[in-house]
């Protein structure tokens, strides 16, 4: 049998709508226009999860099987107490594409640019009845760190986990 292959690849003007229409498939949430010129813009970041001053990054990944878009993340750099998070604000593969390995492969890409910057956390929310993606976050040795009632204001249920990973702190370069 033929090994399909799988990439990753960065949001461009070629494939915007492939987003849309994974986001629509994935998600209960319905993301703005600003989110996809985001997305674009940040397709442009010759850095990636590199801070620059104050202006905080966001990072689109799109996952393709066999040239197929199936899965994305995005994530955007955040500051906090002086320190730098990062915050996942979608994460998702198509239902026939899962354990396949790519959400694996989509998250492993984002912690691993996490490694090479100073990165102290990373975190993001899950409503609080999804049991898949709450049971695949702790493989990666994420943990619960907060409910929050009525997060969400047009899904049920409403609530969500605040899931959180705690980094080591990048060595200052000598």
């Amino acid at each position: 049998m033929k090994q399909l292959s799988t990439s990753l690849e960065g949001v461009r003007d070629k494939n915007i709508m492939q987003l849309k229409k994974l986001n629509i498939a994935l998600f209960p949430v319905r993301y703005n226009d600003k989110y996809y010129a985001d997305a674009l813009a940040s397709a442009r970041l010759e850095a990636v999860l590199v801070i620059d001053d104050e202006k905080l990054k966001k990072r689109f990944t799109e996952a393709y099987y066999s040239d197929i878009c199936v899965g994305a993340i995005a994530c955007r750099l955040e500051k906090k107490d002086g320190a730098v998070r990062v915050y996942i604000m979608t994460l998702g593969v198509l239902a026939p594409y899962r354990g396949l390995g790519i959400g694996t492969m989509l998250l492993n890409h984002v912690l691993d640019l996490c490694s090479t910057q100073n990165i102290s956390e990373i975190y993001l929310h899950v409503q609080t009845n999804n049991e898949e993606a709450i049971n695949f976050y702790k493989k990666f040795g994420f943990e619960i760190t907060e409910t929050i009632k009525n997060y969400y204001t047009n899904i049920t249920p409403p609530d969500c986990y605040v899931l959180t990973k705690y980094l080591a702190q990048a060595q200052p370069k000598k």
